[in-house]
């Protein structure tokens, strides 16, 4: 068949499926499989992020933060089997859409790198590991620089394109149980408004559904993951929030943070600020687990799909800080993911000057970091 007349069939079909979800601005129930209801409470899963898709060149991130080097490599099966040995139990994949689309045609998709997403989800299979894709570049948006050329928010353009390379990788995956694989639709959305991210995801779960009902679809919190989004709990999905509060300990002297400069002195924790607030575990549960536990009970599932602390904090502030982090999710019933398993916010190959590391397979392994990990999953 003529490909120009697939896309027209596309366009048109996305287009209704937008109308059936919306109506006055507002999302409505999609009718489809509920994905076994796990959109109400999402397993409790614990894991990492894995960056292998995470940028297709360099860009204007890598340029400052040197040691993120990971430009469309394949993924390794030896995290997967590391990960599952540790007692892990997911894998999140920030992925770019650049790194399987043709230079010059954006809905033109290439085969080689997908079959690459192919095997690291069947690593997951075979390591039993949940993997959840993600865009992080999605077509339209990104919170990395550079920006993208079209808005995701307001060009219908950026938005049929993000929809079709959903619907092809629904399509591509259709069968799998959602057990195994989930879809998180995009990272860390920001700079719009609650109705038109509304719309947008409205428009990219029907694309999704139209191929396979039954997939468990995930979706960011407003404000870069922070902000939970009770507009979206009528489409059926599951919402992701972010453990990176706050900044001046998880990003302290990160060259892309607010700290790059190193305004801000050495940080504690509980961390006091230059004004004399005082940010502790009380803090967090107040600002970061209260929002949150209020959407939970209009009945929509919470992970924490990514939080950490980057390699400049001192060790035993950034353990402090992150078993603060880890007892309330704990206590409040959700799963995390750390970013990431191997780099300068992980617990292997972490760049920390005051670790005493333990040789692991050719790496170096945080065991404290490790230890701290383990002791807060739960089944």
């Amino acid at each position: 068949m003529d490909n120009s007349l697939n896309r027209r069939k596309f366009i048109k079909q996305t287009a209704l499926a937008s109308l059936a979800l919306t109506a006055g601005g507002r999302p409505l129930p999609a009718e489809a499989s509920e994905a076994n209801g796990m959109w109400r409470k999402l397993p409790r899963w614990y894991g990492f992020n894995l960056q292998e898709k995470f940028m297709n060149e360099p860009d204007d991130l890598s340029r400052i933060a040197p040691e993120w080097s990971f430009f469309n490599q394949p993924f390794l099966e030896s995290d997967f089997e590391w990960i599952a040995d540790f007692g892990f139990n997911f894998v999140r994949l920030p992925m770019s859409y650049k790194c399987w689309t043709a230079p010059d045609d954006w809905m033109k998709m290439v085969e080689a790198p997908l079959k690459e997403i192919d095997q690291a989800v069947e690593w997951g299979r075979q390591y039993k590991l949940h993997v959840n894709l993600n865009f992080h570049r999605a077509p339209g948006y990104c919170v990395n620089q550079p920006a993208e050329p079209l808005s995701l928010w307001d060009d219908e353009k950026a938005l049929e394109v993000c929809a079709y390379h959903w619907k092809t990788f629904a399509e591509r995956y259709q069968g799998i149980p959602s057990e195994r694989l989930s879809f998180d639709l995009l990272n860390e959305p920001a700079r719009t408004t609650n109705e038109k991210y509304a719309k947008v995801v409205a428009r990219l779960v029907g694309a999704i559904r139209e191929a396979d009902p039954n997939r468990l679809i995930i979706a960011d919190g407003l404000g870069f993951g922070n902000l939970p989004v009770p507009e979206l709990v009528p489409l059926k999905i599951g919402q992701s929030t972010r453990g990176y509060a706050p900044t001046l300990v998880s990003h302290f002297r990160a060259s892309w943070g607010s700290d790059k400069d190193g305004h801000y002195p050495m940080p504690t924790w509980p961390l006091k600020d230059e004004r004399g607030n005082t940010m502790d575990k009380q803090a967090l549960f107040a600002g970061k687990i209260k929002p949150w536990k209020k959407l939970e009970a209009l009945g929509c599932g919470v992970h924490v799909g990514e939080w950490g602390c980057y390699n400049r904090t001192p060790h035993a502030v950034a353990l402090a800080w992150m078993k603060d982090n880890l007892e309330l999710w704990r206590d409040a019933g959700w799963g995390w993911a750390l970013w990431c398993f191997r780099g300068s916010f992980g617990i292997l190959d972490s760049g920390r000057a005051e670790v005493k590391y333990e040789g692991f397979h050719g790496h170096r392994l945080d065991r404290k970091m490790l230890e701290l990990l383990k002791e807060h999953m739960l089944a």
